[in-house]
């Protein structure tokens, strides 16, 4: 089976990031799951004193040929 990738990169908020807003990013996770995205990896962007400005987000699905 193969699987095509898609990779996103949602914003956290505050003046140094690290405010994740779960339901905006609940909300962009089940629409891409309702899509046939799979969730693979979710990792913060660390901008220095554990304070994250991004989430980049790993999906995988089978690919549509």
């Amino acid at each position: 089976m193969k699987f095509e990738y898609k990779t996103i990169k949602f914003a956290t908020s505050g003046l140094m990031g690290g405010d994740v807003k779960t339901d905006k990013f609940d909300e962009y996770l089940n629409e891409l799951g309702c899509q046939g995205w799979e969730l693979v990896n979710a990792v913060g962007t660390n901008v220095g004193n554990g304070a994250t400005k991004y989430i980049v987000a790993i999906f995988k699905k089978p690919e549509s040929r």
